[in-house]
């Protein structure tokens, strides 16, 4: 573990949660093309928003996320975007720093932390690294792997450089506010945002 903006947990999870989260979201009806911004390049995924009192929703719907939750919440948030993303041979995440919580709230500022873990990583995996960054200057470039937890400041400029190999990388990434008040008004308990049609 590494001390700083960012850090990094290995083998956060038993291989055994790692297979039923993988098979888990991916079956599940909500799984597609990303609804994502255009800096999530070929990438598929579903989104999940939802505040601090509703979390019981949440693992109610989805409770395979549940023990994820439970280690990855921070006890000083109160709203949290949370979706897995999943890419493959072509697809990349341009720079960016994370506001997902805008479309309910346009002037939300950054999360305090952001929080992903690698659910499945292709062993013979070719690009993918996570870059962080501070302005101009790079602090990590991060080597996915399975079970790795990441967690880092939510002001950082991050990436994804394009994967190059074949096989399909899953993540699921949580990104974590402290709102005041009137922020908080705006966000919903609990939604789902997704482009399948029907889930």
């Amino acid at each position: 573990m590494t001390a700083g903006p960012h850090r990094e947990i290995p083998d956060a999870f038993p291989v055994a949660y790692l297979d039923e989260l993988k098979q888990q979201v991916r079956k599940h009806p909500c799984f597609t093309v990303n609804n994502l911004n255009r800096d999530f390049v070929n990438t598929r995924g579903f989104s999940v928003v939802f505040r601090r009192e509703g979390l019981p929703r949440v693992v109610a719907a989805f409770p395979f996320f549940a023990p994820y939750l439970e280690r990855a919440l921070r006890a000083d948030c109160n709203a949290f975007y949370l979706n897995p993303l999943e890419l493959e041979g072509g697809s990349r995440v341009d720079p960016h720093v994370d506001r997902s919580l805008r479309g309910y709230c346009k002037d939300v500022s950054t999360p305090l932390g952001v929080s992903v873990l690698y659910v499945d990583v292709p062993p013979a995996m070719v690009g993918g690294l996570l870059t962080l960054a501070r302005g101009k200057r790079t602090l990590a470039k991060v080597r996915p792997r399975a079970g790795l937890l990441v967690q880092f400041d939510g002001d950082l400029v991050h990436a994804v450089e394009r994967v190059d190999a074949p096989g399909k990388r899953l993540s699921l990434v949580c990104e974590q506010y402290l709102l005041d008040e009137r922020e908080l008004a705006e966000v919903p308990v609990y939604a789902i945002e997704t482009r399948a049609k029907t889930y």
